[in-house]
């Protein structure tokens, strides 16, 4: 089989992205808000449309069926050509697990809802005091019947108050390894004894929640592959995404955007030094950037080779998170003496409406989680170890 024109690929996503994307839509992504499902959706619906609803999935299935390198193109187009990144709850994660363990009648019934976005997926995995310790999980589904009983707390659910369904792993039996005796349940969030609360997070924005059950009946059918499997599933869920370090482009537009912002804010001679520091940190960030988008490169090349990624996608990880944070912490030196005073949003217009440059404020708070989600830094350092140096 022929090798595909990468270069003609990539024009024509960014044909199609700039036609296509909504303006309104890209000048949410360019202005670095929120993103909710109200943006997503309709973008979902267009891409569906065309026919590039799931990059990764298989052509039976309704994919693209791309390879390794189309799909980190069509990442990084999008990117650059501020696109929303597709929400990755049911594309990335749960769809290629029900394709891989699930049931004909599971595939038929939700691939197509999460393929035009109108079923909309969060995750219920971590819990009080089962966080990185997943194992640790204590929510409890005892089965009656046909249905499932479950009874527990999720906690930092993301997008859990604008989502339908919520794939879940409770535990279904006490085994003497801890991993053993977890199940993966697909659970609607309308079910009767279940309450979403939000959790307040410091940059103002509602993206987490905790989500009690209570009695929750859920149908034997809905639960994927074989009971007490949940833990083998649930990691194939984690490691499907092993390219969504290699696109750098969110990254190297945030850069662009703060290096133009320090100089709008710190112009002129008398701030000349100032700014000076400030672009000098830049400068390592990119430096950064450019190692992290070598890596990135490598790790495509394996999987199209199909070799091991190795420990690839953790370094990537934990250097553009950290590489994240310091460009977003210029960001607030560049504004913090005009809006030290106000770190927060206000609804509304007026003369008390949201100054210019708060996002930038809103976008360092919002960046100290990146070194904890998606696996925090700790964890990558001891995934990076073990592989160095062993167990």
């Amino acid at each position: 089989m022929a090798e595909p024109d990468y270069e003609a690929f990539r024009e024509e996503v960014r044909l199609f992205a700039l036609v296509h994307c909504p303006p309104e839509i890209r000048e949410v992504v360019a202005s670095y808000r929120k993103l909710s499902r109200k943006i997503w959706a309709p973008w979902q619906r267009i891409l569906h449309a065309h026919g590039w609803g799931a990059p990764s999935w298989p052509k039976q299935y309704g994919g693209t069926g791309w390879d390794a390198r189309q799909r980190v193109i069509f990442d990084e187009v999008m990117a650059e050509c501020d696109c929303p990144p597709q929400y990755h709850h049911g594309l990335r994660h749960l769809g290629p697990v029900i394709i891989e363990f699930g049931t004909e009648e599971q595939k038929q019934r939700f691939l197509p809802g999460i393929l035009d976005g109108s079923d909309w997926w969060c995750q219920g995995y971590s819990e009080p005091g089962a966080g990185s310790d997943l194992a640790s999980l204590r929510t409890a589904a005892r089965l009656e019947g046909d249905h499932y009983v479950v009874d527990g707390q999720k906690t930092w659910t993301s997008h859990a108050h604008e989502a339908d369904w919520m794939y879940t792993l409770v535990r279904t039996s006490k085994e003497e390894k801890k991993q053993q005796g977890i199940s993966l349940l697909l659970i609607k969030l309308d079910s009767p004894g279940i309450t979403i609360r939000p959790i307040r997070t410091i940059d103002g924005w509602h993206h987490v929640n905790e989500v009690f059950l209570d009695d929750v009946r859920v149908p034997v059918e809905n639960r994927i592959g074989e009971e007490g499997k949940g833990w083998t599933y649930g990691k194939f869920l984690l490691e499907r995404e092993r390219l969504g370090g290699a696109n750098i482009a969110p990254h190297r537009m945030a850069l662009q955007r703060v290096r133009d912002l320090v100089q709008t804010e710190l112009a002129g001679p008398a701030r000349e030094e100032e700014r000076g520091l400030l672009l000098h940190r830049l400068l390592e960030a990119e430096a950064e950037l450019l190692g992290a988008a070598e890596l990135g490169r490598e790790s495509v090349q394996a999987v199209m080779d199909g070799e091991p990624l190795g420990l690839l996608p953790s370094v990537v990880k934990l250097s553009t998170s950290v590489t994240m944070q310091s460009i977003s912490q210029v960001a607030l030196d560049a504004v913090g003496p005009r809006l030290a005073a106000r770190f927060r949003r206000v609804e509304g217009e007026g003369p008390n409406a949201d100054p210019p440059g708060l996002e930038w404020v809103q976008n360092y708070m919002y960046a100290r989680v990146r070194t904890i989600y998606g696996g925090s830094s700790e964890v990558q350092k001891n995934v990076i170890a073990r592989q160095l140096f062993g167990n």
